[in-house]
């Protein structure tokens, strides 16, 4: 089954009580049984929901995966994935990621004893030059968040294999319409669901997906006895999200190509970070592992300057100045005030992210619309 056949079917079948073609929202807690323990695989719906299921298995289905576990929210999922640590564990992280990733890394594990390091990742051989008999797991965003940096996930793979490391990959910003780290060697892949799976700014979910029985059932363990679970109504709205997945895929595609190219041939505009164009420092990486380059843009002013960053955002009028990214609609952002201010800002223009820094998710519009916006709101 072709990947666009499997957004729609992947994992689905129809319902056995009445034949509905889309999964029932069992708004349920709780499930009859004939005798204890005797049910119908369903006991209390933090475990398991019929809906939830559904959803899990159409996660599994589009990552070409065996398991999937969706959750509460994208860092309840990461939350999962480092629990499967223990003090004493050590961690390398890419440097540039999402500040939710980072605040939960160094805030809250980081104080149970799991160390981090965090390090540019466009070289695998820096990244072995971290690893020591506490290495457990190699964290990658690619691309990147919101430097648009490309990771080369079968070398970081081999990486990992050699050392016996898991590695888990965020796919959120490529979907797995773009990439599909586990067939490249990631033991785990991650979505914010949030973004491009659910598509339409109307839920907050995390999902997990991986091959290994084994992992998964470690996971499944962790998802059940810390209940970061998602509830059925969000899991039938993520779930309808995926069954247009590659068709808006498609135009945040196209339309992000357009609105790159024309950021690039701006007077005003010092630099564009997108990772199709082939000035890109991993451009032919992102033409392996990619189907396309996406709809995720960051660029920068002439003179780095702040407040005009801040002018440019505050004057758009079809993108939404407004936190997340991957809906229909064209949002802006302000990373260093927004997505990414739980970093220090030292550490953040390490990577990059510098106070001028803006950052576009381009979704399904008129893309001469878009231009027309941003062409008025620069200036």
């Amino acid at each position: 089954m072709k990947f666009n056949t499997k957004t729609i079917h992947g994992g689905q079948e129809h319902d056995p009580a009445y034949g509905a073609v889309m999964p029932p929202i069992y708004q349920t807690s709780t499930y009859a049984q004939s005798t204890p323990g005797g049910h119908k695989g369903f006991e209390y719906s933090r475990t398991h929901n019929p809906t939830r299921k559904a959803l899990e298995n159409a996660f599994a289905s589009i990552e070409n995966g065996k398991h999937g576990l969706a959750f509460a929210s994208g860092l309840a999922a990461i939350d999962a994935i480092i629990k499967l640590l223990k003090p004493g564990d050590e961690v390398i992280s890419t440097n540039d990621l999402y500040g939710g990733t980072y605040r939960l890394f160094t805030k809250v594990f980081e104080g149970f004893g799991v160390k981090f390091h965090f390090i540019g990742m466009e070289n695998a051989d820096k990244v072995e030059e971290y690893v020591n008999e506490n290495t457990k797991l190699i964290w990658a965003e690619t691309p990147t968040n919101p430097m648009m940096n490309i990771i080369d996930i079968k070398a970081l793979a081999q990486v990992a294999k050699k050392h016996n490391i898991l590695l888990g990959v965020d796919n959120t910003f490529a979907t797995p319409y773009l990439q599909q780290p586990l067939d490249l060697g990631a033991d785990i892949v991650m979505h914010s669901a949030t973004k491009y799976l659910g598509g339409h700014s109307d839920v907050v979910m995390g999902a997990l997906v991986v091959k290994d029985d084994a992992l998964a059932e470690q996971l499944y363990f962790i998802q059940n006895a810390s209940g970061a679970v998602c509830g059925p109504q969000d899991s039938f709205l993520v779930l309808r999200g995926i069954k247009t997945l590659h068709v808006r895929m498609q135009r945040h595609c196209e339309n992000g190509k357009k609105v790159a190219e024309y950021l690039a041939n701006h007077p005003k505009i010092e630099k564009v970070y997108w990772p199709g164009f082939e000035s890109h420092p991993n451009h032919e990486v992102a033409k392996e592992q990619m189907r396309d380059f996406g709809g995720m843009i960051s660029f920068v002013t002439k003179g780095n300057d702040y407040n005009e960053a801040i002018r440019i955002v505050e004057n758009m009028k079809i993108f939404t100045l407004a936190e997340s990214l991957g809906g229909v609609e064209s949002l802006s952002g302000h990373p260093a005030s927004m997505t990414h201010a739980s970093i220090p800002k030292e550490e953040r223009e390490k990577t990059g992210v510098v106070d001028a820094l803006i950052r576009l998710s381009v979704g399904i519009e008129d893309a001469d619309d878009l231009i027309a916006d941003l062409e008025q709101a620069i200036g």
